[in-house]
């Protein structure tokens, strides 16, 4: 599955970065394997952390991981060391990864709750039996 494309690519870094970055036999026309190379990496890194949660295939792309695609692409392709902004675009992406792996970022709705009366992004919590009741303290 692929998440982003290089019109996705260019929309968020703009083709005079994309020279710079993906223009490895600098004829000054970015280089489609090295950007391809990229686009596969980040769709890699996406799916360990989202199959890990999901199951294959999504029933369709949710739009976050083309943002995130994209992010860590343009990372990738600044092999020589991404500015600080793309470096901070690429950890908040890491970040969200590790928030959908975790259950804390739902990609697309879940279904089949054991409880119909749950609702998505309803908080449920499990407690311990009460320590201190009246009944417990009472001389105290």
């Amino acid at each position: 599955m692929t998440y982003a494309t290089l019109t996705d690519l260019i929309e968020r870094a703009g083709e005079a970065e994309l020279r710079q970055i993906a223009d490895r036999d600098r004829d000054n026309i970015p280089d489609p394997d090295v950007i391809e190379a990229a686009l596969t990496g980040a769709n890699t890194l996406i799916d360990g952390y989202v199959f890990a949660r999901y199951s294959r295939p999504l029933p369709a792309v949710p739009p976050v991981l083309t943002v995130w695609a994209v992010s860590i692409a343009r990372y990738l392709l600044h092999r020589n060391g991404a500015p600080d902004h793309v470096a901070q675009d690429y950890k908040d992406t890491l970040s969200a990864l590790k928030d959908v792996q975790a259950g804390r970022y739902a990609l697309i709705a879940e279904t089949g709750n054991a409880d119909p009366d749950v609702k998505l992004g309803q908080v449920m919590a499990e407690h311990p039996a009460q320590v201190f009741t009246p009944t417990k303290l009472r001389g105290w």
